[in-house]
């Protein structure tokens, strides 16, 4: 049986500290899914989560909503045998959108090419035709195609959207 002190556990207490701010630092410092993005700008009147954004990806069973998103994705992603967790979803999405499937990066080198990152993974629009998956909205923004396209991306470039954190 392992005994926990009041020492010991405030040892570990600073250590997951610590890890917390290394790893949010290099989160914060790291390239998102397509070259040279950082953080999304949201609309300036950014609708709810829940919003009809969601187009018909939301009436194919699943919640209008990010968590209902994320498991729809889940579910193409495994029959087409992309690999995936919710989780390393969840991540990258709040770290690249915030969960607002409108979101758009107007500021980094894409936009100024003319193709800014969008919506809920920021996949800029020749990445998600590249990587699209049968079955869903033909849509970057649509946020079922936009997770189910950057996750397939993040397979064929990291393994999986789970190691995109670790990929940088």
């Amino acid at each position: 049986m392992t005994v926990i002190t009041a020492a010991s556990r405030f040892a570990r207490l600073r250590n997951l500290a610590v890890t917390g701010l290394v790893t949010t630092g290099a989160a914060a410092a790291a390239l998102t899914l397509t070259p040279a993005a950082h953080a999304a700008e949201a609309p300036m009147a950014a609708p709810a989560i829940a919003s009809k954004a969601a187009g018909p990806a939301g009436a194919k069973g699943g919640a209008n909503n990010l968590d209902g998103w994320i498991k729809q994705s889940l579910a193409i992603m495994k029959a087409k045998g992309i690999p995936g967790t919710y989780e390393g979803l969840h991540r990258n999405i709040m770290r690249e959108s915030s969960g607002n499937p409108n979101a758009q990066n107007n500021y980094d080198v894409n936009a100024k090419n003319g193709i800014p990152s969008k919506g809920l993974l920021q996949v800029i629009d020749p990445t998600f035709k590249a990587f699209h998956v049968a079955g869903t909205a033909n849509s970057s923004t649509d946020p079922v195609a936009n997770i189910t396209a950057a996750a397939n991306y993040a397979a064929h470039r990291y393994g999986s959207i789970d190691n995109v954190n670790s990929a940088y």
